[in-house]
């Protein structure tokens, strides 16, 4: 399953307006089983403005609003000391986060999926900047990665029963739709299912999390 992960763009707004903290905050999972995101990407700062857009799933194993994420966690690194170094002759999707294999201060997203060449680039130190990597692209995107995290959210059918989903939206659980910040969206590649006693689970990257954010 190929996932598309959009930040929506009122989420810095959200977030200096004290309206969202991660840590402590109630943070829940809604599946949606239609999405048409729009400019919604842009404009949407509650799940109001999502919904208007969006019809909420409904079947075997799904409380409504969503699953609430649990083992949240904030974790900064700077670019010297984050754990994955680009390998030669290598296969990376877009989104994947990187440092070169001798730390410059830096780390770098691919923001063209391919198999890295066999030898080192030479690695911008510009931020913005970009460098062709046999198939890869990458961008330098920052000096130290904000990583936000949290144990998988998963809905388990009963049998017989199905559920079905095309995106995942994440936001702030206030309680009312009009105030309850959003801050991403999957894209889930089509309609996914899941029925008779399995499990639909929306799996975070092992090493990416639920979201990361980069620091200049």
């Amino acid at each position: 399953m190929a996932v598309t992960v959009t930040v929506y763009g009122k989420l810095q707004q959200s977030l200096w307006e004290g309206r969202v903290n991660f840590a402590t905050d109630t943070i829940k999972a809604m599946l949606l089983s239609s999405y048409t995101i729009g400019s919604t990407t842009d404009t949407a700062q509650f799940l109001s403005d999502v919904l208007a857009a969006a019809t909420e799933a409904t079947g075997s194993g799904y409380t409504a609003g969503g699953a609430t994420l649990a083992s949240k966690t904030i974790a900064y690194t700077a670019a010297n000391s984050w754990s994955v170094q680009r390998a030669n002759s290598t296969a990376y999707a877009v989104g994947d986060v990187v440092r070169p294999s001798t730390g410059n201060g830096y780390v770098y997203q691919a923001t063209t999926a391919g198999t890295s060449g066999g030898s080192t680039p030479t690695w911008p130190t510009v931020i913005g900047q970009t460098v062709v990597d046999g198939g890869v692209t990458w961008t330098n995107v920052g000096r130290g990665v904000l990583l936000i995290d949290a144990a998988d959210p998963s809905w388990t059918t009963v049998n017989p029963g199905t559920l079905a989903g095309s995106h995942i939206v994440f936001y702030k659980d206030t309680g009312t739709a009009s105030t309850s910040p959003v801050l991403l969206v999957w894209d889930l590649g089509g309609t996914q299912t899941a029925s008779n006693g399995g499990a639909f689970t929306s799996q975070f990257d092992a090493t990416e999390g639920l979201l990361v954010m980069f620091t200049g």
